[in-house]
C-alpha cells in the first residue's frame, strides 16, 4: 500500500540500461572538461582553511570601490591579495568585500600585520587618514576611554577612569551594532548619550573613516596542509567503509560499482568548483561526505530493489531486471531527491556569500548523485554481468542460499 501510495508514475518502461552509453559519455564529458580546468588553475582552488593565509572582512559606508582597493593594495607591496564583493539576495547592500591574503605567517604577529597592511593600504588609496588622528571606525573602547581621559571633557578628575571607560564602551556598541560597525559622523554619536563637549573631544582625536574591518581570520600553512591532508583521508576512509558494507550486504561487485559511482560525482564537482572558482573550505568537505551519504543511499535503494527482483524474475535478462528495479524507484528518487534539491537550490540562491560554496556542493552533488546511481552504478554492475557472459541474472549475495533453503 505504501508503494502504490508513492508511486506518481504507472507501468513505467524506461530502457536505462539502453541509454547507458550516452550517460558514460556525459560522464566522460563532464570529468575532462573539470580535469583541463584543474589543471589550467593548477589543482582545486584551496580557501584559508587548506592553504593558509589571512581573510580581512572590510564594509563600506557606501558601495565598495573594489577596482580601486585593488590598485591600492598592489600599490602597496601586497600582490598575492584577492578581493571577493559580498552580496546576495538577503543583503543587496552589505558593502562588504573580502580580502585574502596567503600565507602570511602563523601566530597573533602574523594576523596583526595582515590587518595593519591592508588598513595602511585602504587609508592609502582612498585617502581617508589625517595626520595625528586615529580612525575612530578602528579604535577598539580602551582607545576611546584613554583618548576622552587625557582630554577629560567632562571635567571628572579623579573619577574620570572609570566614567569615561563605561562610555567608550557604550560609544564603541553604539558604533558595531546601530551603525553596522561604521560610524560616519561624531554626531550619530548624541543618540547614543554623548554630548557636545564629549563628540568635540572625540573630534580631536579621531576622524571617521568610510570603511571599518568587521573580521579578520588567520590560518597557518601548516596547519592549513594538515586539514588538507585529513579532509582526504576522512573522504576515502569513508568511502572504504561504505565499500566493505555494500559487498558484504550484496557482491563485491555492487560495493566497487557503488564506490565508483561515488569517486565520479566527487570529481565532478570538484570539476564544477574549479570551472566556476568556487574555494574549497572545511564546509565544503562537510558538503562532499553529505554527497558521498546522499549518493550511496539512493544507490543501496536500487540495488536492493535488483536483490529483491532476481528472486521474482529468475528467468528475465540481467539488463531488464536492473531496468525493472530502476522504474519501480523512479517516484521514490524523484520525490526524496526533488524535495531536498530544492531545499538546497533556496540555500545557494538566498543563504548568502558565507554559504554560496557549501550550497553549491549541495546543489551539484545532489544532482549528479542521483544521475549516477542509475547512470553510473546500475550500468557497471550489468556491464561487469555482460563481461562474464552470463545472460540470466546472478543472485546477489544470500540468493543463492536461500534457494537452498527453500529445495531443503
Amino acid at each position: 500500500r505504501v508503494r502504490e501510495s508513492m508511486n506518481f508514475f504507472k507501468q513505467v518502461d524506461l530502457d536505462w540500461m539502453g541509454k547507458a552509453k550516452y550517460f558514460f559519455a556525459l560522464s566522460l564529458t563532464l570529468l575532462v572538461v573539470g580535469a583541463a580546468s584543474l589543471i589550467i588553475h593548477h589543482g582545486p582552488y584551496y580557501g584559508i582553511d587548506f592553504k593558509g593565509g589571512t581573510v580581512v572582512d572590510v564594509r563600506f559606508a557606501t558601495p565598495p570601490p573594489v577596482d580601486t582597493i585593488r590598485n591600492g593594495l598592489t600599490q602597496q607591496g601586497i600582490n598575492n591579495a584577492t578581493i571577493v564583493s559580498v552580496s546576495d539576495i538577503a543583503a543587496p547592500n552589505s558593502n562588504e568585500v573580502l580580502i585574502n591574503l596567503t600565507e602570511q605567517g602563523e601566530g597573533a604577529e602574523a594576523l596583526d600585520a595582515g590587518k595593519t597592511a591592508i588598513l595602511n593600504a585602504l587609508h592609502a588609496t582612498l585617502g581617508s587618514g589625517e595626520a595625528g588622528k586615529q580612525d575612530f571606525n578602528a579604535a577598539g573602547p580602551g582607545a576611546i576611554s584613554d583618548a576622552l581621559t587625557r582630554k577629560d571633557p567632562l571635567s571628572l578628575g579623579a573619577a574620570a577612569g572609570d566614567r569615561y571607560t563605561q562610555l567608550s564602551r557604550q560609544l564603541a556598541d553604539f558604533r558595531d551594532k546601530d551603525r553596522r560597525g561604521i560610524l560616519t559622523s561624531f554626531n550619530d554619536l548624541s543618540s547614543a548619550g554623548a554630548s557636545a563637549a564629549v563628540i568635540a573631544a572625540l573630534r580631536d582625536s579621531f576622524y571617521t573613516s568610510n570603511f571599518a574591518i568587521i573580521n579578520v581570520e588567520i590560518v597557518g600553512p601548516k596547519v592549513g596542509s594538515e586539514l588538507r591532508r585529513q579532509a582526504v583521508v576522512v573522504t576515502l576512509y569513508a568511502l572504504g567503509g561504505m565499500l566493505v558494507y555494500i559487498a558484504f550486504r550484496f557482491e563485491w561487485v555492487y560495493g566497487a560499482a557503488a564506490v565508483l559511482a561515488v569517486f565520479h560525482d566527487v570529481l565532478i564537482t570538484l570539476g564544477l568548483f574549479s570551472i566556476f572558482h568556487f574555494e574549497i573550505s572545511l564546509t565544503v568537505i562537510a558538503a562532499l561526505l553529505t554527497l558521498v551519504g546522499y549518493s550511496m543511499n539512493d544507490t543501496i535503494v536500487i540495488f536492493d530493489r535488483i536483490r529483491e527482483n532476481l528472486r521474482l524474475m529468475r528467468r528475465e535478462p540481467f539488463h531488464a531486471i536492473v531496468n525493472r528495479s530502476i522504474n519501480q524507484t523512479l517516484s521514490r528518487t524523484i520525490l526524496t531527491s526533488g524535495l531536498t534539491f530544492l531545499t538546497v537550490l533556496v540555500l545557494f540562491v538566498m543563504g548568502g556569500q558565507v554559504l554560496r560554496a557549501f550550497s553549491f556542493a549541495l546543489v551539484v552533488g545532489i544532482m549528479v548523485g542521483t544521475y549516477s546511481s542509475f547512470g553510473i552504478a546500475a550500468p557497471l554492475v550489468v556491464a561487469w554481468n555482460h563481461w562474464r557472459r552470463q545472460g540470466v541474472a546472478v543472485a546477489v549475495a544470500g540468493t543463492a542460499a536461500g534457494n537452498k533453503s527453500r529445495k531443503g
